[in-house]
């Protein structure tokens, strides 16, 4: 199995009506991979949720206990920060991308998948940059 990190936007389309396609392809990203997400994606999604989505505080935390269920969530630590700031300014992405990416690299994942960020970018020659939803 491929260890994978996915990045917020991805878990979105699993609550969302709006692009089945799309909610097919990040389950079978997480059914096919050992999937990792930080404690900054789940906060991300759960404001996401609140926001967007207008759900309760119960129904918030059922989908985290859900996704909880389902794949691997590591936590955000002062190392997991710094490691952000260095790759911020080597790869000039923006501090909550580059936390992402740092969550990644630091969980060893192969793949982070992502919309947001540059499809097949190579970072620090370990972690690959891929958008699900791109025709290689």
């Amino acid at each position: 199995m491929t260890k994978i990190f996915l990045d917020t936007n991805l878990l979105i389309y699993l609550y969302s009506e709006d692009e089945p396609e799309k909610r097919q392809t990040v389950l079978n990203l997480i059914i096919e991979n050992e999937a990792i997400i930080s404690t900054q994606v789940v906060n991300e999604l759960s404001n996401v949720l609140y926001k967007k989505f207008k759900l309760n505080s119960d129904k918030v935390l059922k989908v985290i206990e859900e996704i909880q269920g389902n794949v691997y969530i590591s936590g955000v630590n002062l190392e997991t920060i710094k490691y952000a700031h260095f790759i911020k300014n080597k790869y000039k992405y923006s501090y909550f991308d580059s936390l992402i990416i740092s969550s990644a690299l630091e969980n060893k994942c192969d793949i982070l998948f992502t919309e947001d960020m540059q499809n097949n970018q190579l970072i620090e020659n370990i972690l690959k940059l891929k958008n699900p939803f791109k025709v290689q």
